[in-house]
């Protein structure tokens, strides 16, 4: 998600790397904001931590985890979103006042402005905000294809492809989105994948001459290798990837994609999880468990046809995650609910909890909770007795409503991140 992840997606360590890359990435111009001061929080926001760094990428992860299952959003958080954008289009990491226009000075984010995208297009009824993100989007487009962090940034791997995602979300087709120079976000895109051999052989490094954690890169960019966004739906019979996990000579975006989610499978493989390295200064050397990418992770192997290689992670998750993403956060949350959902679990009952509704008990509740198993089939008979009487295709044509409401939410854009906590 993914992420893009902020990407997304969203561990505590993950978004301190994440940052410091970014940081490392923008212009000299561009300052990074002052932390918020302590103050009582805007009542549509999702989570309670200071939301400089990342308010509108967890509020459009929520909100687009939430869409996936079948949530209505509540109207006040949607609105918040919405509220943020900039006169411009572009969305920043997080304003304090909207009413007020945006400050000249105020770093402008283009993952946060992808995730916007793809949260409001999959919501719907959003189609202005959408137009006009997108075409900020395409005025900061490098010469290269690709996209940075902020305007005028290098292109790296996770915020071009979390870009692609948004661009298909808005309905646009990513390789016709060209730079001044003819480049397309692919050209961008195979710039980051690393040749077979060597130690991140088959990944996708952040940038070429600053690899960054290169789990979070290679999941991001698989999913825009495959034009997707931060929600894949379970991959269907026949669409496996057969070349296993052997990571081969490529030179184009698809052989990339598989070798990018080679990399992560192999990664995957011993221990069922991807680990971050201990932050400069730590007191403690070991490596830790990380939740964020593990969960991109499965996501980009789902959308690889790699399915079967993304159980043992997933299954990881359910038995170790949830601790976590209560400390962490919506996004978090909405990250673990898109893995499940990529994988065809069921997320209200991932490793005994109910993911959506803990993601809905950090926000405003939402208009309309995802119905249950059992009170669809309910709703589903009481329509079949109430229709008795009535012809074979009236029962039919009821039965089907039924069905396409409860599946609806599912059918997502193709459309991601940089992992992002909170």
């Amino acid at each position: 998600m993914t992420t893009v992840r902020r990407s997304a997606a969203t561990l505590a360590a993950s978004a301190v790397v994440g940052m410091a890359i970014a940081s490392a990435a923008a212009p000299a111009a561009v300052a990074a904001p002052a932390p918020t001061p302590s103050t009582v929080l805007p009542s549509g926001l999702y989570g309670t931590v200071d939301p400089t760094y990342d308010g509108v990428w967890r509020q459009s992860l929520a909100l687009l985890a939430q869409d996936t299952v079948g949530v209505k959003p509540a109207a006040k958080a949607v609105d918040w979103l919405t509220g943020q954008q900039c006169d411009g289009g572009a969305f920043p990491a997080y304003r304090a006042d909207a009413t007020k226009p945006c400050d000249a000075k105020l770093p402008l984010d283009s993952n946060a402005s992808a995730a916007a995208v793809q949260a409001l297009a999959a919501l719907g009824g959003q189609d202005a905000t959408v137009k006009k993100t997108v075409g900020w989007l395409k005025s900061v487009q490098n010469a290269d294809g690709g996209w940075g962090y902020n305007p005028g940034g290098a292109s790296d791997a996770n915020s071009t492809s979390i870009v692609i995602g948004a661009l298909a979300a808005a309905g646009e087709k990513p390789d016709g989105v060209k730079s001044k120079g003819g480049k397309t976000p692919y050209d961008a895109l195979l710039t980051f994948a690393q040749p077979c051999g060597g130690k991140d052989g088959g990944a996708f490094v952040f940038q070429p001459k600053q690899p960054g954690m290169v789990a979070d890169s290679t999941a991001a960019a698989v999913l825009g290798a495959h034009g997707k966004g931060l929600v894949v739906t379970a991959s269907a019979k026949g669409t496996k990837d057969a070349k296993g996990t052997v990571c081969e000579k490529s030179t184009t975006v698809e052989g990339a994609a598989h070798n990018g989610a080679a990399y992560l499978a192999t990664a995957l493989a011993k221990t069922g999880h991807l680990n971050t390295p201990p932050m400069p200064g730590a007191t403690d050397p070991a490596e830790k468990p990380d939740f964020g990418n593990t969960a991109d992770a499965v996501v980009a192997l789902n959308a690889q046809g790699m399915g079967d290689q993304a159980k043992k992670p997933l299954a990881w998750l359910q038995q170790n995650s949830v601790a976590w993403a209560k400390e962490s956060g919506p996004a978090a949350y909405a990250q673990l609910i898109l893995a499940a959902h990529a994988a065809g679990a069921d997320p209200k009952s991932f490793g005994g909890t109910d993911l959506v509704a803990a993601l809905n008990a950090t926000g405003p509740a939402p208009e309309k909770p995802a119905a249950s198993a059992d009170e669809s089939a309910d709703k589903k008979d009481s329509a079949n007795k109430d229709s008795g009487s009535g012809s074979d295709t009236g029962m039919w044509w009821i039965v089907g409503a039924f069905f396409v409401a409860s599946i609806g939410a599912g059918i997502l854009f193709s459309g991601r991140r940089k992992n992002r906590q909170l």
